[in-house]
């Protein structure tokens, strides 16, 4: 199942399931699901209010919302009103609440960098406030002139979690899309001591979708293919088997240091090919069209302004 967050002609920001080249509309049936009791007590003891629709609710209504939602979308289906090439597509998880990246999570990446495996994942933020749309324009700051892409697997969480064992560590996935972990190099490598999570979370510089794709359609995350076009030429091919540390581990290991709640993003890592470390280096312009694909999970597009 494929969701997105979206809108038509009234401007509406809407929740959507993609069915074959139309859309669902479910934003009122999503309204009225009843949060999942770990979601009440979240927001309770966080004095926060919880989200009143969209994606964000429909992650916060526990495990048996994906099954609610397929019944939902089977009784309904004959009412997708929308095609697909209508609508304006948004993140499908428009402002999450915390994007965790993992530097040099690839074998072949490491090795480009001229950097051992680590051996625990290296953690990395970007600042929600960084989501951009597919399709986007992300415009390059006027001072910075090293400006780069990574293809990457993002997993969004679906479930509060908390020292979660390895070994069900995929149940507390709702899902995954495709992300370009963009990143302004002089930040991150040219000054010491390195502001990576600045470098990486500048306005824009986090484009992800086109849609979240359920746990279900993805029975294991480690057998999918990752791209990175520009301007139509391929920068970077790689495998998430070749990752050092799993999907699952991951989830286990950020899960030991800080709770992992719905919406939130994990993003794998980048295979290799990236434009800091090519001969010479390789760093985006304005005018520059970028397509990331993760096979079974969609084919993400933007460009360079």
């Amino acid at each position: 199942m494929k969701i997105i967050s979206f809108h038509c002609h009234d401007g509406h920001v809407r929740t959507g399931v993609v069915l074959n080249d139309r859309v669902l509309d479910v934003s009122e049936w999503v309204l009225h699901l009843p949060l999942s009791e770990a979601a009440l007590t979240h927001h309770q003891q966080a004095g926060s209010l919880p989200p009143l629709g969209g994606i964000l609710r429909w992650l916060s209504a526990g495990p048996e919302a994906l099954r609610q939602l397929q019944a939902h979308t089977a009784q309904f289906a004959d009412q997708a009103q929308w095609a697909l090439s209508d609508v304006t597509l948004y993140a499908p998880v428009p402002r999450p609440g915390k994007i965790i990246g993992v530097g040099r999570n690839y074998a072949d990446h490491a090795k480009e960098t001229g950097v051992a495996p680590f051996e625990k994942p290296r953690i990395i933020f970007k600042m929600p406030s960084s989501v951009a749309a597919p399709g986007a324009a992300v415009r390059r700051p006027l001072d910075v002139h090293k400006l780069d892409f990574e293809a990457e697997l993002a997993v969004v969480m679906g479930a509060y979690g908390r020292d979660i064992d390895a070994s069900t560590a995929l149940h507390h996935v709702a899902g995954y899309t495709v992300l370009n972990d963009m990143s302004a190099r002089e930040f991150q490598f040219d000054i010491s001591p390195a502001q990576t999570t600045f470098a990486k979370s500048m306005d824009g510089f986090c484009p992800m979708g086109p849609w979240l794709v359920t746990r279900d359609e993805v029975p294991d995350p480690q057998n999918l293919e990752v791209y990175c076009w520009l301007n139509g030429i391929q920068m970077q091919h790689g495998h998430t088997k070749d990752m050092l540390f799993s999907v699952k581990a991951l989830v286990a290991y950020v899960s030991q240091f800080m709770t992992l709640e719905p919406g939130d993003i994990i993003t794998t890592g980048t295979p290799a090919g990236i434009g800091a470390f090519r001969t010479p280096p390789l760093y985006l312009q304005p005018g520059d069209q970028l397509e990331f694909e993760v096979t079974g999970v969609g084919r993400l597009s933007h460009s360079i302004a």
